[in-house]
């Protein structure tokens, strides 16, 4: 349990941390990458409305230099612009601003952005802008290839950056790790240690107090108070050698000794009993096992599992409920499901706490239905040594099922 709790922290922690890199590293170079088209686009605009060309900002009183735009970027822009006529051929191609493309390169680049029907985008290198013009129309080209080559670089510093930084506090974490869950460690040993210190410590108190109660009824006869004591007594040492159970079932070190069963057989062989209970409290028992399964495992163990499921359902399903069993085999694996009506609402948010100890979906019932609160917690206990799972659900709030997921 430990070690699992070790590999959920660091899990949960480096979960978070590359969440928060990944909106840093993203944000940055969104915000980068807009900023490239935007003075992209903030050119292109320049260029499309005076015909593929930069009017000379220097004369006239409305040739003012546009906003954010340096008085060196006519002479730094590499450009170049192509005329087309209305039936989409070719009139004119001006490549005098750029020496990479000539006036048949111009004109096939012109062609495509005709055939995507595009207005504005990228085109290899080029950002480019499509402009009415009388007579005809003009695709406008701008050499964006220094600005995407310093975008892309940016971006494999940053994400190489943020992945080492990645690194170097997963590394950091998983060590102190174990320093942080230290103390929790501690107190889950301490914890493991007195419940089965205290077990031990109980049992023999439990075997006089028993054996008092015998004494008492062969000199006093048989009376009610000595049947609550015995009762009591009873219940006491079955909870204590169920947490004792639970324990050593939860230890690392604990291996459960497997063989290859007939899981049909046992199975059915633990419900058995369950069928006439049920007639007794007149409710109905509905069975169904796939018969010839076999299963790697503990057969006593899942005995055991499947009596704490069938007495679970037993104890909270109303007079007249239904009771259900189901055995299969899908694919290579088992499902083991037990149903049953509930005799009260059962919220969808309690499903999630019924595997822990002492819980009860219902607290109000617990003098009815007797037990202790840690069958289910025996259950899950029994089905993780055998490497399965096991969940709970409902479907309208009035019924309840556990499932049980085995590898064959």
């Amino acid at each position: 349990m430990i070690r699992k709790l070790k590999i959920k922290f660091v899990a949960l922690a480096m979960t978070a941390l590359f969440a928060l890199l990944a909106v840093i590293v993203v944000g940055m170079n969104l915000i980068n990458y807009h900023s490239v088209v935007q003075e992209a686009d903030a050119v292109l605009s320049v260029l499309s409305q005076n015909k593929g060309a930069f009017p000379d900002f220097g004369s006239g009183p409305n040739n003012h230099l546009p906003p954010n735009m340096s008085p060196e970027t006519p002479y730094e822009s590499r450009y170049f612009s192509v005329f087309l006529n209305e039936s989409g051929e070719v009139v004119l191609t001006d490549t005098s601003k750029i020496a990479s493309v000539d006036s048949e390169a111009a004109a096939a680049y012109a062609r495509t952005i005709v055939e995507k029907q595009s207005v504005q985008g990228f085109l290899d290198e080029y950002r480019y802008i499509f402009r009415s013009e009388p007579n005809g129309f003009r695709i406008t080209f701008l050499d964006c290839g220094r600005s995407l080559a310093s975008f892309r670089k940016f971006l494999v510093a940053s994400t190489g950056m943020a992945l080492m930084g990645y690194v170097v506090v997963f590394f950091v974490i998983f060590f102190f790790a174990g320093r942080i869950i230290r103390p929790i460690a501690e107190s889950y040993d301490k914890q493991k240690r007195f419940i089965t210190d205290a077990g031990h410590e109980i049992k023999t108190p439990l075997t006089i107090i028993s054996a008092n109660v015998d004494i008492l009824e062969m000199e006093l006869g048989e009376n009610e108070s000595l049947a609550d004591i015995r009762q009591q007594t009873e219940r006491l040492r079955s909870l204590t050698d169920d947490l004792v159970m639970l324990t050593r079932m939860e230890e690392p070190g604990n291996t459960m000794q497997k063989i290859d069963f007939p899981l049909s057989e046992v199975v059915a062989e633990a419900a058995h009993p369950f069928r006439t209970l049920a007639i007794q409290q007149g409710k109905e028992f509905v069975c169904h096992i796939q018969p010839m399964l076999s299963l790697n495992g503990n057969d006593k163990a899942i005995q055991q599992l499947v009596a704490i499921l069938l007495d679970n359902a037993l104890k909270y399903s109303p007079y007249g409920g239904t009771i259900a069993l189901n055995l299969i085999k899908q694919n290579k694996v088992v499902h083991l499901s037990v149903f049953n009506t509930a005799a009260t609402e059962i919220k969808r948010e309690s499903l999630g706490r019924v595997f822990d100890r002492f819980y009860r979906t219902d607290a109000s019932r617990s003098s009815e239905t007797g037990g202790h609160g840690i069958g289910l917690s025996i259950a899950k206990a029994i089905v993780t040594a055998h490497g399965g799972k096991i969940q709970a659900g409902t479907q309208d709030g009035r019924s309840f099922q556990i499932t049980v997921v085995l590898p064959v």
